[in-house]
């Protein structure tokens, strides 16, 4: 992430993992303002002609199998995703790859699976919880940074630690697909959802939550796909863009060849930004049980004396309230836990956490 999006000293914002200053430095001095995205527009042509070139390349290779084939015996999904690869990181882990083509290429997916949980055995359909990443980071960092595998409320659940992106925004890009860019979405909710479906125990009771990127992910998938799931979180969620487009482009822009690729131009295309924003969905969650938290971005009980104030988990505090206002005003029910001196890190997410898995198993019966 840029120095000048979030303030120096904050490796690991947006979930990213610690060390990663290397990025940081890559991505200094990048600043975007509507010059620049109008300059891009000049250009997409030649990069959508790129584009179309590779997505030919990479629908060839999947249609032939490149070389990786489907594990014999293992699901598919109606478009034709395939489980290429499965390894077990640990007693209770498991790695899926996914041969995608809504991502163009293979994506990972983590399980966290239920105890007495079998791979290629199972009959038992089983609650399930999505978890979402943070931009920049990786789908196996829940397990990398947290306790979540220990969780004793965790062990009659199967829990879905997809890949999103270092910015994919879980949303499938302008245009959708490979040609578009990924389709994240897609690879979630139609793909990844089938393949657990129909062979890795998973059942009709779902939630979702996530931190940051992945607060806005769970709240979007929620609004967007009303009935699916019966619960969301979002934890220092990202969870009104149009509140701050210029911050959102700078952070497209830190990965992408074109910061108009992932939602397009907020003015002219500003129908694809709202359908991307919970807070302009909100009135979609009603019936969903819904868990809001952030902190004011001010040292908070994990940080040590004189850390200087995390600009990014402003940001994140400034779009939650927004969004808990909305709910406020259309009279849907939610449980907000904005705790005040807090950072945008890892020990308040992985408390949040545990402070909403009440919310957030209670409508998948689990506890009872």
């Amino acid at each position: 992430m840029c120095d000048q999006v979030l303030g120096r000293g904050n490796e690991r914002s947006l979930g990213r993992a610690p060390g990663d200053a290397g990025r940081t430095g890559r991505c200094a001095n990048i600043t975007v303002h509507m010059a620049v995205v109008r300059g891009a527009r000049a250009a997409r042509w030649r990069r959508a002609v790129v584009a179309a070139l590779l997505a030919l390349v990479a629908a060839a290779l999947l249609a032939c199998g490149s070389s990786e084939r489907p594990l014999p015996g293992r699901p598919r999904a109606d478009d034709g995703a395939a489980v290429v690869a499965e390894r077990r990181i640990a007693p209770r882990i498991v790695d899926l790859s996914v041969r995608s083509p809504a991502l163009g290429t293979t994506g990972k997916v983590r399980l966290l699976t239920p105890v007495g949980w079998a791979s290629g055995r199972e009959r038992r359909q089983w609650p399930v919880l999505y978890l979402l990443h943070g931009c920049c980071d990786t789908y196996d960092s829940w397990t990398r940074e947290t306790e979540v595998e220990d969780l004793p409320r965790l062990r009659d659940v199967l829990v879905v630690m997809p890949e999103a992106g270092a910015v994919g925004f879980y949303s499938n890009w302008r245009g959708g697909g490979r040609a578009g860019g990924p389709a994240w979405e897609t690879f979630h909710l139609g793909e990844v959802r089938q393949i657990l479906d129909r062979g890795y125990g998973a059942g009709r009771r779902h939630a979702v939550a996530g931190l940051s990127m992945g607060g806005l992910g769970a709240m979007g998938y929620a609004a967007r796909h009303p009935g699916l799931f019966r619960a969301a979180a979002s934890y220092s969620g990202l969870l009104h863009p149009l509140k701050d487009v210029r911050f959102h482009l700078d952070l497209f822009s830190a990965h992408t060849n074109d910061p108009l690729d992932v939602w397009g131009d907020p003015v002219s295309e500003r129908r694809v930004w709202v359908v991307h924003d919970p807070t302009e969905l909100a009135g979609r969650l009603r019936g969903t049980a819904l868990f809001v938290s952030a902190g004011n971005g001010r040292p908070g009980p994990f940080e040590q004396p004189g850390r200087p104030d995390d600009r990014l988990e402003a940001t994140v505090h400034r779009e939650g309230r927004a969004f808990a206002e909305r709910l406020r005003r259309l009279h849907i029910p939610f449980e907000a836990d904005f705790y005040g001196p807090g950072v945008h890190d890892w020990p308040y997410w992985e408390r949040e956490l545990e402070r909403s898995l009440p919310l957030l198993l209670g409508p998948l019966g689990v506890g009872r």
